[in-house]
């Protein structure tokens, strides 16, 4: 069992093209691609949220 999806989506979010730029309120990150933003938890045990920032950010991947 996965602890937690955090470190997975945010190599899938780096092989996309994405990239870390600042913290966001509460435990969240913000990343950007051009004019794209994508909030990301970094406390991430929902595979279903995983899987919905995935869609978003344009992949085919699924946890």
């Amino acid at each position: 069992m996965v602890k937690g999806f955090y470190l997975a989506l945010t190599k899938e979010l780096e092989a996309l093209g994405f990239t870390y730029k600042v913290n966001a309120k509460g435990s969240h990150e913000k990343w950007v691609r051009g004019k794209e933003v994508l909030i990301v938890p970094r406390h991430l045990l929902s595979r279903h949220v995983a899987n919905t920032l995935l869609r978003l950010a344009g992949s085919q991947r699924r946890f």
